[in-house]
């Protein structure tokens, strides 16, 4: 089970952590970085496994795709969960493939109905392939469609009702997108249902122009952190992540914004 504020694990700090035992309480990892048979990386994740709690973060899976899903990589996803078993497995509300294209983004999807049934269907597949309940992630975006019928958090709260999934709220993204598309973060938050959220996400994003960029290469901005007790106030102590996937800092300055985060948890949750 994951409790209180954990860091992602990056290459960087993979000898910090087979050295010594950093103070965090627990660990995320990238599915897709796994994927091998063998070698360094997965001697690591054996090695961290065995000292803390474990999430599994998929990006690559296209549980949106209109082609279905790409069969060989539900295959490594389910070896690797069989091998590590960890506390949670989460994948993003996204598309990123196509027939033998990859994208290199989490492409949005429209929220209509006939997207739910698309994306409640894979999600059946890939729960029953796994035995689990899997998070589905809101994701960051800069374009919506004029097709969408719901917002997106209606969008997320009937997933949940429909696919039986959870939600990992990235609180980042939210408040990206409430920016780039002219909405109330809080709001948002406020429309999704109690009791769905089992996992949160906490990044730095960068802003240009009018635009922000989620691209997870700084500090937590001062407005996520509010919007993050907003968050925390609604939904309870849920286990929070700081994820830094660029300019990835010392890993002193992660285990600092995680923290924070602890910190946040603590004086609205004790």
């Amino acid at each position: 089970m994951l409790r209180g504020a954990g860091i992602g694990l990056r290459g960087p700090h993979f000898d910090a952590f087979l050295e010594g035992r950093p103070d965090t309480a627990w660990l995320e990892v990238h599915s897709e970085n796994f994927f091998g048979d063998g070698g360094f990386d997965l001697h690591v994740l054996d090695h961290v496994r065995a000292r803390y709690p474990l999430s599994l973060h998929g990006v690559g899976l296209s549980i949106g795709s209109a082609d279905g899903l790409r069969a060989t990589h539900l295959d490594k996803l389910v070896r690797l969960v069989d091998r590590v078993q960890p506390a949670m497995v989460s994948e993003h509300l996204c598309w990123g493939a196509f027939g033998d294209r990859h994208f290199n983004d989490l492409l949005p999807m429209p929220f209509t109905g006939a997207a739910l049934a698309v994306v409640s269907d894979r999600i059946d597949q890939v729960q029953t392939r796994l035995r689990r309940r899997i998070l589905i992630e809101n994701v960051s975006s800069y374009v919506q469609w004029r097709d969408s019928v719901m917002t997106e958090s209606e969008f997320l709260a009937a997933l949940v009702e429909r696919a039986g999934c959870g939600l990992l709220l990235d609180v980042n993204n939210i408040y990206v997108n409430a920016c780039n598309h002219g909405f109330d973060a809080a709001a948002a938050i406020d429309a999704i249902p109690p009791g769905s959220v089992h996992e949160i996400h906490l990044a730095g994003h960068l802003t240009s122009g009018d635009l922000l960029i989620d691209d997870h290469g700084s500090t937590v901005a001062p407005a996520v952190w509010a919007l993050y007790e907003h968050t925390l106030r609604r939904f309870g102590a849920v286990p929070t992540l700081i994820e830094w996937d660029t300019d990835v800092p010392p890993l002193a300055d992660l285990l600092g914004e995680a923290a924070k985060a602890q910190a946040v948890m603590r004086s609205l949750h004790g």
